[in-house]
């Protein structure tokens, strides 16, 4: 989930830039679920709750962007402070609820349900933004959820309550987004970051201070892996989205349904998903793109 949102730059090896870009955004999104891969290589090995991982991840990010703005010597100006929160609030409670899919169920449904966000964007700005409704998104939407059926597979009985982090992570970022595009229109990137890192890391720790204790040698080889990926996936994409297009950054992003779906039986030994399974995350990544293309139009 990107936060910088910045347009492409125009250089005199444009052409280069792009494809660097391109391959930014997608080592972003391998950065991304590798971070989860992590999370299921812990278990078994050491005892860290999902909450941990998230706190750790916030933790790292705080200091990065004030290191960030330290180098820059600009600080936060921040304005809309209940954007800021909403923000803040949202990807907290995201990150949780993704971290716990990933320890309830496999690496690639936390990761492919997780990356039905756009869907619940584009349910959010149909209520919310008379200006943006469109009917082929909301074409989209059920396409989406034709896809999320086949990932939950129905023939269970049951759909299986663990899935619900899972799609609760995704409404989570959905929301997230929702503000962020609004905030964005007031404060810059790096002020969004302060208070999105700082607040979450607060908050998690609020919340779960009891399970977040001083880490030994391989608890703290653990949280550094996961988190450090997350951040590094972080500064790719904001990297990458730089020299490509919105549309084409968020098609790339969109990858990490498939990488979740191709690699997960080689990375974090999930089960081998089945035609029901990889046609819902053809699905979703079809929306995703549709969705991702319409709104850059």
């Amino acid at each position: 989930m990107s936060d910088i949102l910045l347009p492409p730059v125009k250089t005199r090896s444009h052409a280069m830039s792009g494809v660097l870009g391109c391959l930014a955004v997608f080592a972003s999104a391998f950065c991304f679920y590798f971070s989860t891969v992590v999370i299921r290589w812990s278990k078994g090995v050491v005892a860290i709750d999902s909450a941990y991982f998230a706190f750790f991840r916030f933790l790292i990010g705080f200091f990065v962007v004030c290191g960030v703005m330290l180098i820059k010597g600009k600080g936060p100006r921040p304005k809309r402070y209940d954007l800021l929160v909403g923000r803040a609030v949202g990807n907290s409670v995201a990150v949780f609820c993704f971290y716990q899919a990933v320890r309830l169920t496999s690496v690639a449904e936390a990761n492919i349900l997780n990356m039905t966000y756009p869907i619940f964007i584009a349910i959010l700005s149909w209520v919310f933004l008379r200006s943006e409704r469109d009917p082929v998104a909301l074409l989209m939407v059920g396409v989406a959820f034709s896809g999320i059926w086949l990932i939950l597979r129905p023939e269970r009985v049951g759909l299986g309550l663990n899935s619900l982090w899972g799609i609760g992570s995704a409404v989570s970022a959905a929301g997230a987004m929702f503000c962020l595009n609004l905030s964005r229109r007031h404060n810059d990137a790096n002020t969004v970051l302060f208070y999105m890192f700082g607040l979450g890391t607060l908050l998690i720790y609020g919340f779960s201070h009891r399970s977040i204790t001083w880490p030994n040698a391989t608890e703290f080889y653990y949280l550094m892996l996961c988190g450090g990926a997350g951040i590094v996936g972080q500064f790719l994409i904001t990297l990458g989205f730089r020299y490509v297009t919105a549309v084409e950054g968020g098609v790339i992003s969109s990858t990490r349904i498939l990488l979740a779906a191709l690699l997960g039986p080689w990375l974090a030994a999930d089960p081998a998903m089945g035609p029901g399974g990889w046609l819902g995350a053809l699905l979703i990544f079809g929306a995703n793109a549709v969705l991702t293309a319409r709104k850059g139009r």
